[in-house]
């Protein structure tokens, strides 16, 4: 199956222009496998975070997205950028469905199980159970990914890590759980370290 042509087409400008403008810092790259269907998922904290992820692999990432990107004059972009459309008012299941069919095809998956940008005081906001459902009902991997810091134009700020990819058992709450507090617990310590 052919990667989503705009995606292949702007996804080096995309590199480019990022490290140009934030100047990003990667850590863990080498935990994204090039080969193996994954589930990239973590904290959400701005509306560039999408970009932050795309400029970090070469692998395609589809993303779930709200179904509003696909609608209007957005509609020829996004759709060509390989997102999964969710309907925030259905819960019809469809998006997991898709999800799960690119990953039975090798592909790589991107989610914010937030669910939206976190905008409260909280490190997290709870999280969706979409990110361990799909990778258990296709035996994928899981990859745990946080952001931390701020986008700067022309500085360093903003910090993506990724962490090791894992398999999850059968059950989704015990892994939700668990994906929340490694990310927690990692976005917990980037605060503890930082200058007063």
């Amino acid at each position: 199956m052919k990667e989503p042509t705009l995606y292949r087409i702007t996804r080096p400008l995309i590199k480019t222009l990022f490290h140009i403008l934030y100047r990003p810092t990667y850590i863990g790259l080498e935990n994204i496998p090039m080969d193996k269907p994954c589930v990239l998922a973590g904290n959400h904290t701005n509306y560039l975070d999408c970009l932050l992820l795309i400029s970090s692999t070469k692998r395609t990432i589809h993303f779930l997205a709200k179904d509003d990107l696909i609608k209007g004059s957005k509609k020829i972009i996004f759709k060509n950028m390989g997102i999964i459309p969710v309907n925030r008012k259905k819960h019809d299941g469809s998006s997991l469905t898709i999800a799960k069919q690119q990953l039975q095809k090798n592909k790589l998956i991107g989610i914010f199980p937030e669910g939206t940008i976190n905008r409260t005081k909280d490190t997290i906001m709870p999280f969706k159970i979409g990110a361990v459902k799909m990778t258990s009902e296709t035996n994928s991997y899981l990859i745990p990914f946080s952001i931390k810091g701020k986008y700067k134009i022309f500085k360093k700020g903003v910090v993506l890590e990724v962490y090791k990819p894992y398999l999850v058992t059968k059950d989704l709450e015990k892994e939700n759980q668990k994906l929340m507090k490694k990310i927690r617990l990692e976005l917990e310590k980037k605060v503890k370290n930082e200058p007063i």
